[in-house]
């Protein structure tokens, strides 16, 4: 269809929409030539986001509705059967059947490892075919339903809106793009795309290739760097979801990157950050939340909101947020089962010194996650700022030592004790070193610290300030004289 025709069924789509359901068998006889119905219903599908229409069962189209998603959530138990079997298919078609096993197993679990250990010492990653093959196997299940759950608190926050424009920079393997379809409900319009230059895109398209009518996907293979957002989406329009899942510590200047993208950001819309929850990657990524936001353009909504004006925090920064683990994956199953258990594997290190292969090193069902969510309006999660008056200062701690105190702080961990005391990382945003909440007595005044979620706001009345010489680090002892309780927001 030309230019010329395009513009007619847009034209009369725009005018139908406010009518009657847009049916192409209806269009197609207001068009130059009488292209044919499918023809025109192709058009409308290529022009849904722009022409805000969502494709129904019958084929035709009617306006998405207004407002924010509704998008009930109770956590993510499992990775779908659905994209187990995807992945799986497209491992025999490279691989074989037996695709676990043998010399392409040991490949794999070997790559795999490697993938790990450069993590681990901060190396840069190639992604060659193999690679992104093992790292599906292991990261896939993991980062969808960590996304889940950082864009489900957006969602119920009404901060993702039923039209919604979507860039997924680093895409990878396609576990945030399968985590953000599954969230939304079918009556969402979702403009998706995806910047992803390895050859982890290969996988990527095959991932998405069962989405919904109402998902459109776009795989832009470039680098976050050369990605032009006019190019891809045109100069009126913008994003209200700009996604780095997992990338911000691969990339040479993140925060860079991402302020170069700030143009492309919707007024309203929001820069979602998530990083493991190893050390490295969790640190870095507040690093990166700590030049975007305490040095501009940004805001920080959530998690470590600043709670005190003119102020931003300086400690180490390793926060993150837990939920319970899924079930086993059948793939990571077989990865594991097909390794040989005498830690012979032929792909596997050999030598006196080497570090034996041990099959659970395959297994990946943890969901734990840094994260940071950023926008540009200057709204907060916890639109609260805080005065002495009320309200110690992180920032001027080593000034109350030995002393009890009041204070507002965000509850950043969960418990890391290990077994002794209840013990909670928490922050005011203005904290220079790590401070840690320690229930040593717990009662109907304090139990809030405990039941209390990942980023919420407690005040505390009456705690004793302790450092702690060993861990460089100050203790808030929360004992029966202690009052904890959550705060609104």
């Amino acid at each position: 269809m030309n230019a010329e025709q395009r513009d007619q069924v847009r034209s009369n789509a725009k005018y139908l929409r406010e009518v009657r359901p847009i049916d192409p068998e209806e269009i197609y006889e207001y068009v130059d030539g009488r292209p044919h119905p499918a023809a025109v219903r192709q058009v409308l599908r290529e022009e849904a986001a722009d022409l805000g229409l969502l494709e129904r069962e019958d084929g035709t189209f009617e306006p998405v509705g207004d407002g924010p998603v509704s998008a009930p959530f109770h956590g993510v138990e499992s990775f779908p059967d659905e994209y187990a079997e995807r992945l799986e298919d497209e491992l025999v078609e490279r691989y074989g059947v037996d695709w676990a096993e043998g010399e392409s197993g040991d490949r794999l679990r070997e790559r795999l490892r490697s993938v790990k250990t450069d993590y681990l010492y901060q190396n840069p990653v190639e992604y060659d075919a193999d690679t992104a093959a093992a790292y599906a196997v292991y990261h896939l299940p993991g980062y969808y339903a960590a996304t889940q759950y950082v864009l489900a608190d957006l969602a119920a926050d009404g901060h993702l809106p039923s039209a919604l424009r979507v860039l997924d920079v680093g895409a990878g393997v396609g576990g945030p793009a399968l985590g953000l379809h599954d969230l939304l409900p079918e009556d969402t319009l979702v403009d998706y795309h995806a910047v992803e230059p390895s050859a982890g895109a290969d996988l990527l398209e095959t991932m998405l290739s069962g989405t919904r009518r109402n998902f459109h996907t776009t795989v832009h293979r470039t680098t976050a760097e050369a990605f032009d957002p006019e190019t891809a989406i045109g100069l009126d329009n913008s994003f209200d979801l700009v996604l780095f899942a997992n990338v911000w510590s691969e990339l040479d200047d993140p925060a860079g990157v991402t302020a170069d993208l700030s143009g492309a950001l919707a007024d309203d819309g929001t820069v979602v950050g998530i990083a493991p929850a190893d050390r490295n990657t969790a640190t870095n990524l507040r690093s990166v939340e700590r030049e975007l936001a305490d040095g501009g353009p940004f805001t920080v909504y959530a998690p470590t909101v600043r709670l005190w004006p003119s102020i931003g925090p300086t400690d180490g920064g390793w926060s993150f947020d837990a939920r319970p683990d899924l079930e086993t994956p059948p793939f990571q199953r077989r990865l594991a089962d097909g390794f040989d258990a005498s830690g012979s594997s032929e792909g596997g290190p050999s030598g006196d010194d080497a570090d034996p292969l041990r099959p659970e090193e395959f297994v990946n069902v943890d969901v734990q996650y840094a994260y940071t969510l950023l926008r540009t309006d200057g709204k907060r999660r916890i639109d609260l700022t805080l005065s002495t008056e009320r309200s110690a200062r992180m920032a001027d701690m080593g000034d109350h030592v030995t002393s009890r105190i009041d204070l507002v702080a965000i509850k950043l961990s969960h418990d890391l004790s290990g077994g002794g005391n209840p013990l909670f990382r928490i922050g005011d945003g203005s904290q220079s070193v790590d401070h840690f909440a320690v229930l040593t007595g717990e009662s109907a005044l304090n139990r809030d610290l405990a039941n209390a979620d990942y980023g919420d706001l407690l005040s505390f009345e009456n705690v004793l300030v302790l450092w702690n010489d060993d861990e460089a680090a100050y203790n808030l002892v929360v004992d029966e004289e202690t009052v904890v309780d959550s705060m609104p927001v």
